[in-house]
């Protein structure tokens, strides 16, 4: 598996990806997400995880919120690390004592069990409950080491 920044030349492939995920993100809208993820690829806050040239994995991040935004990997390649080692690589950019945050779905809610329990084993800690897109939520922070 290799990472790296996303180019223009992997919007298809991510694309394709949502694609197969996008019943776990409400209220996405495509035409937005697409706009946001062409300006993400400029500002080299967007990640993708690649297996034979193929887009396993994809990683959305802000360097000014601090914020892990978008994280999906296809599922034939999920329990792999995948997830992990983009998380783990996204952290290289920002500095170190750097509070980082996630969004996901809140303890209740069986759609996020899988994403609650990496980002615990990574080493967020749960935050406050939040809504977001009229759908509950609950925030998780990282201080990057």
């Amino acid at each position: 598996m290799e990472i790296g920044f996303a180019q223009s030349n992997d919007i298809d492939g991510w694309i394709k990806l949502l694609e197969l995920v996008k019943d776990n993100f409400p209220g996405l809208d495509m035409d937005e997400y697409k706009k946001g993820l062409s300006t993400r690829i400029l500002e080299q806050g967007a990640l993708v995880a690649k297996e034979n040239d193929t887009l396993i994995g994809a990683l959305l991040f802000s360097r000014e919120s601090k914020e892990l935004e978008f994280l999906a990997v296809h599922p034939q390649y999920r329990r792999l690390g995948t997830a992990t080692a983009l998380v783990q690589y996204m952290f290289a950019f920002f500095p170190k004592g750097s509070c980082i945050t996630v969004i996901t779905y809140r303890e209740d809610d069986p759609k996020g069990k899988a994403a609650r329990d990496l980002y615990k084993r990574i080493g967020f800690m749960p935050g406050e409950l939040i809504t977001v897109f009229d759908y509950p939520c609950k925030k998780f922070i990282y201080i990057n080491k």
